[in-house]
């Protein structure tokens, strides 16, 4: 396969289940040039120099444009001046500084380590109920009955949001995390769905914004609709929907996978599950490893706001830039051997969250809903394995994890009295 179509493989479903190969031959040269003219950055050292380079844009998302509707109003003067709006302000990771830097500041303020940190008894209840559910039979799918409700119920009480609300968004949130898969962001049909979703998602998001401020509960949303310091503002009535929307779409999008891909790591790994089993203490350094060799999102876009020369190869002005994290995470010129899953490496400077200013937010809450989730599985799931190896995967190669994940077992012992 020639170097310059390496990237479209990885893009190719095929490939899903093991892209590490194809990594691995994008590490040769730390920057390559594409046929489509797109250049994919690999390596851990060019990665690490280039991410906080202020020529590379995250504000590399098209332009939103609706689709035509046969009303000459509506296409002619309505959807345009929505369109520009929506691109003006769309999602923090798609901003750069100093606008960037304004939301990012106020959702710190909410998405505090304590507001994290008092979640943790309602994640092992709710953790434990999700298992307690499965005791009477002998296999479960992961991603349906821990995976997904998990991450999904928490982020919802984190931010507010009613979680018998969550049919409407689910379909919401999986059409509208396309947005980071390039080939998504090329097709006409998949831009027409996710349009429609961020419209229908803001609708939705508009009017809890609105309950919010006139009944307000301690919650990330309602702080957020609140006044800042001074009592100005804190962000745009817009900003506020666009931040609102990606909080929700990422606070469960990535820790699905990681919950799933940490699982399956440690079923190929019996040795490692079994010492999580015996030594609880350990999942912090399995969640760390975890995210340095599967992590949940592979690689993020950047668009080059002028020419950077790296390693030998100029990228010019407008070129698109894929930042390739786990290929990174798996760099032999980084780490001692590198495809081997040791939750005992001693250091583990991995991109698993990305990094630079765009460094996951939601980094604290993503580690403790993975930590205890694999803590129950590992002492509660008796003689667990998988049925179908490797699982089918999502069909995102950015966020990519499992789209399944059955595992049988013997049976589900009690939870633990706390």
């Amino acid at each position: 396969m020639p170097d310059d179509a390496l990237f479209a493989a990885v893009m190719d479903p095929a490939n899903r289940a093991d892209p590490y190969p194809l990594y691995a031959r994008l590490r040769e040269r730390p920057v390559s040039r594409q046929r489509d003219g797109s250049y994919v950055v690999s390596t851990h050292a060019a990665i690490r120099s280039l991410i906080f380079d202020p020529r590379l844009s995250s504000e590399d998302l098209p332009p939103f444009k609706r689709p035509a509707t046969g009303n000459p109003i509506r296409d002619w003067i309505i959807n345009p001046i929505r369109s520009r709006i929506a691109t003006a302000h769309r999602p923090l990771i798609f901003r750069d500084p100093p606008d960037h830097d304004t939301l990012r500041a106020a959702v710190m303020r909410e998405f505090t380590i304590a507001r994290v940190q008092g979640l943790r008894s309602r994640v092992v209840r709710e953790v434990d109920a999700l298992l307690d559910k499965c005791r009477e039979r002998d296999r479960l799918c992961l991603v349906e009955d821990l995976s997904y409700p998990l991450p999904v119920s928490v982020i919802c009480e984190l931010l507010g949001v009613p979680v018998t609300d969550e049919p409407r968004f689910q379909s919401w949130a999986t059409q509208l995390a396309t947005a980071l898969e390039p080939d998504a962001r090329g097709d006409v049909e998949s831009r027409r769905h996710t349009v429609a979703a961020f419209d229908a998602i803001s609708d939705y998001m508009r009017n809890l914004i609105r309950e919010k401020r006139s009944r307000p509960a301690d919650d990330m949303l309602s702080g957020l609709a609140a006044p800042g310091p001074g009592g100005a503002k804190q962000m745009s009535d817009f900003d506020l929907i666009s931040t609102a929307i990606l909080l929700l779409v990422a606070g469960h999008e990535t820790t699905v996978n990681l919950i799933t891909n940490a699982m399956l790591t440690l079923l190929r790994h019996p040795q490692e599950l079994e010492r999580l089993r015996a030594d609880p203490e350990r999942a912090p350094r399995v969640i760390e490893e975890v995210l340095r060799y599967e992590p949940p999102v592979h690689f993020r876009t950047r668009k080059a706001l002028g020419a950077i020369t790296h390693a030998g190869e100029t990228i010019p002005k407008g070129a698109s830039v894929i930042l390739l994290f786990a290929a990174a995470n798996r760099d032999p010129a980084r780490f001692g051997a590198p495809d081997r899953f040791d939750p005992d490496r001693p250091d583990v400077e991995h991109f698993g969250f990305g990094g630079g200013l765009h460094f996951c937010v939601g980094a604290p809450l993503a580690r403790l809903e993975a930590e205890i989730a694999l803590v129950a599985l590992s002492g509660r799931l008796i003689a667990p394995r998988l049925v179908r190896d490797p699982p089918p995967y999502r069909s995102g190669a950015s966020l990519r994890g499992p789209e399944q994940l059955a595992i049988g077992i013997d049976g589900i012992a009690p939870a633990q009295e706390s």
